[in-house]
């Protein structure tokens, strides 16, 4: 594996390449970094390809712009495309997780010209419809509390909750939105009134076998250095993105697409409509696949059976 960094305008990416051929650019969630694709880097080089995994804007060797501004999805979506001219590359393959799930969904959607597919873990597509963003995570939790997004939104806020202990917050977090708990993520979901998101937490006895000591120790390390106000700021761009993509709403993307989410995930239970309408809103759709008993950690928690699906779709669609 190769580390790069590349000049964007002005915006630092750092990437984690390894492999010849066609290109795949890897996009992370929260809290990860280009290290959560650490299983698929060397297998899909290993299938013939150009694997990049980066670290997106606000995390680990990459820039962390200061305004909130500089994390809405266009300015994502911006980045990734530039990727392409940065690596000589015409065109990719994209794959995003998590968070990086709808930057690439909404990088295929507006520029398919520049991509041959589009496969997103985790969460699904949802193109931007007329209710904002935060109004409709108000509804979901009702007079329980507040989703965790909601919970996001003050600046500051989760950071004073996770800087008290960034590894025993971490440590909660991964597990208690894996596979592991009886309910899985959806446990997290929803904040009560006067509570702390860590409340809601479950934490193991030892660190869970597929994140592994050495694992858990790097993103430590990643987060105790850079701080999670950059990842932070990307849930709080939510309602700008929908003003962004007025003339965007109920897009479909018409490039081959996969879809893999775990079957005890909370965004892949909640996005439950969003799959039922892959019909409409991913005509090209080659596969959709929930995976039984992973959580949202899905290529971390059962890397074999992701890399299996990934490398097949990139086979598929390069012919």
């Amino acid at each position: 594996m190769k580390h790069i960094t590349v000049d964007l305008s002005g915006t630092r990416i750092h990437l984690v390449e390894q492999g010849e051929g066609p290109l795949v650019i890897l996009v992370h969630g929260f809290p990860e970094s280009w290290f959560s694709w650490r299983h698929q880097i060397p297998a899909i080089a290993g299938a013939g390809y150009r694997a990049a995994a980066i670290d997106v804007r606000g995390y680990g060797r990459s820039s962390k712009p200061t305004p909130i501004d500089s994390y809405r999805m266009m300015e994502l979506v911006g980045d990734v495309v530039g990727l392409l001219g940065a690596l000589g590359e015409e065109r990719a393959t994209l794959v995003g997780h998590d968070w990086g799930a709808p930057i690439v969904w909404h990088s295929a959607a507006l520029h398919p010209e520049r991509f041959r597919g589009v496969a997103g873990l985790s969460v699904p597509y949802t193109p931007f419809g007329e209710t904002r963003p935060l109004e409709f995570f108000r509804r979901m939790a009702g007079e329980r509390g507040e989703f965790y997004i909601e919970y996001f939104q003050q600046p500051g806020r989760a950071e004073a909750e996770i800087e008290k202990d960034v590894r025993r917050w971490l440590l909660g977090f991964y597990y208690s939105a894996s596979g592991g708990p009886e309910l899985g993520s959806v446990n997290i979901g929803i904040v009560p009134a006067g509570r702390e998101l860590r409340d809601q937490m479950a934490f193991p006895a030892t660190i869970p076998p597929w994140l592994g000591e050495e694992g858990f120790d790097f993103y430590v390390a990643e987060f105790e250095r850079t701080g999670f106000t950059g990842g932070l700021n990307r849930y709080r761009s939510v309602d700008r993105d929908w003003e962004d993509f007025t003339a965007h709403r109920h897009q479909p993307i018409e490039i081959p697409a996969l879809f893999i989410g775990g079957a005890k995930d909370g965004p892949t239970i909640w996005g439950a409509p969003a799959i039922a309408s892959f019909a409409r809103t991913l005509p090209r759709l080659t596969r959709s696949v929930i995976v039984d008993g992973c959580g949202h950690w899905v290529q971390q928690e059962r890397p074999a059976e992701v890399n299996g699906l990934l490398v097949e779709f990139l086979d598929a669609i390069h012919g």
